[in-house]
């Protein structure tokens, strides 16, 4: 046979096995596809079914959260059990993000209500931190007197948000509603300045403590540094006119001067502790934002304001718990032996003092354009109550109205924050609206006892906590309607 003949023979015999070689890999990539698609279909039909179970499972661990587009509503009872639930519940703002759900027409027609003012010239006021210890007093005497108020919280942890839930519920008793929100929530920020138009904001909003600072420095700077940006920035920027706005700095920038009184004039570069340097911070910041947008800001210098409803982590709160329960406690004394002392402030003088600020305060001069039309408003003001006391002398008084001896630990002071001393001059304060402090330590601390007491649910035999009738309903009154 020729050789020719034979190679394509051979090449045909090859192609007919690559042919059949071709087939077999093509059926199998076909099964190959259909497997895949099956496969595709069972993971898809998977996953929509886990979908709908964490759906499912979601909504039976945490209906709350789907009924919140519309959350102004009043708190409820302190006795009724879906109060006792909200109490124990832990917040679950952060899964969603921070006013997620907030928004709508009917929302912000709400928010304009509650902003409106009842009172011919009446302000309408933006409360940060409403459910903190300030910030639930002032909001309280702003809707006593017919202002708008609306408020707003975030209730972290840093003390127990059962008490910050506690607040809110007696806000909610006397009109006044606490969106449960973050100040570095700007877009929330932005609807709230859409929905009303606030010719005030309260700042009182912040991480507050001085040695915790040690502990959790981002959360100062988050809240004291960023979140004070964040409101600026909208109320700068976004509100339509451009509210004034008072804000709470501390007497903790004076950190250590040792000129007595602290005056406004002092120098307060030398910070003691970082919350004291994220006040600092706040105070330039403040500048800078007056400067450049014409707002009107007026920063606020507390000086150990101390009463009902107060702050658990403050030394006489801290105090009056550890001698109830017979727990030692710990004062500080300087490197010369000296007591440390405090100018201690009542909270209905804080109070007064913060209202004085927001009805002085001048108009902002910019507009959402980002331009100012002249200088506006730029003030700083001390609020105390212009007598130190030794905190001995405090921690005997609480004994007294406890009817029980303190067991004290007496240690010299680290230098982790603290300062020996704080004195307040208040000339400024009194010239430009009144500010008079009027509350002894002594009359401030019965009013603190007589809550606490009733507030815990305490039986204290044989001592003056519950004497005289008149002093219990005065300062039951007092914190309920400061």
């Amino acid at each position: 046979m020729p050789a020719g003949v034979v190679d394509a023979a051979a090449k045909g015999v090859r192609l007919e096995r690559h042919a059949a070689g071709a087939a077999v890999l093509l059926r199998r990539a076909s099964g190959a596809k259909q497997l895949a698609s099956a496969s595709s279909h069972l993971l898809f039909r998977a996953t929509v079914l886990a979908t709908l179970a964490l759906v499912v499972l979601f909504a039976v661990h945490y209906p709350s959260l789907l009924s919140r587009s519309f959350s102004l509503s009043a708190a409820p009872s302190s006795g009724s059990p879906s109060a006792a639930a909200a109490r124990s519940r832990p917040s679950h703002r952060s899964l969603l993000g921070s006013g997620a759900s907030y928004g709508g027409a009917a929302w912000e027609r709400e928010v304009r209500r509650r902003a409106t003012p009842r009172r011919d010239g009446g302000l309408s006021v933006l409360v940060t931190g409403a459910a903190g210890f300030v910030g639930a007093h002032c909001s309280l005497a702003l809707r006593g007197r017919g202002d708008g108020v609306l408020g707003l919280d975030n209730f972290n942890s840093y003390y127990d948000p059962a008490l910050k839930r506690a607040r809110q519920r007696l806000l909610a008793s006397r009109g006044v509603v606490v969106l449960d929100a973050d100040i570095n929530d700007a877009a929330l920020l932005e609807r709230l300045f859409a929905a009303a138009p606030f010719t005030h904001v309260l700042h009182l909003a912040a991480q507050a403590g001085v040695r915790y600072a040690m502990q959790a420095p981002q959360t100062y700077v988050a809240s004291n540094v960023a979140g004070l940006v964040s409101l600026f920035e909208v109320a700068a920027k976004h509100a339509d006119p451009q509210p004034a706005i008072v804000w709470a700095s501390s007497s903790s920038v004076y950190g250590l001067n040792t000129d007595a009184p602290f005056s406004e004039e002092h120098r307060t570069d030398r910070p003691a502790s970082l919350y004291a340097a994220t006040k600092k911070a706040g105070e330039a910041i403040a500048y800078a934002y007056n400067h450049i947008y014409g707002l009107s800001i007026t920063g606020l210098r507390f000086f150990t304001v101390y009463g009902p409803w107060g702050r658990p982590d403050m030394a006489y709160f801290s105090f009056a718990r550890s001698i109830v329960a017979g727990e030692p406690i710990t004062l500080f004394r300087t490197a010369d032996g000296a007591d440390a002392r405090r100018d201690f402030t009542y909270i209905d003088d804080v109070v007064k003092g913060c209202l004085g600020a927001l009805d002085t305060a001048g108009r902002s001069t910019g507009d959402k354009s980002g331009k100012k039309r002249g200088p506006a408003p730029l003030r700083v003001y001390n609020l105390g109550n212009t007598s130190p006391v030794p905190v001995t002398r405090m921690v005997a008084i609480l004994e007294k109205l406890l009817g029980k001896k303190a067991n004290k630990r007496v240690v010299t002071m680290p230098s982790n924050g603290d300062v020996p001393f704080t004195h307040a001059n208040v000339t400024h304060a009194a010239r430009d609206f009144g500010y008079r402090p009027a509350t002894s330590l002594e009359a401030g601390l019965r009013h603190f006892v007589d809550w606490f007491v009733q507030y815990y649910k305490l039986d204290i035999k044989g001592s003056n906590v519950l004497a005289g009738k008149t002093t219990k309903k005065k300062s039951m009154a007092m914190s309920a309607a400061s």
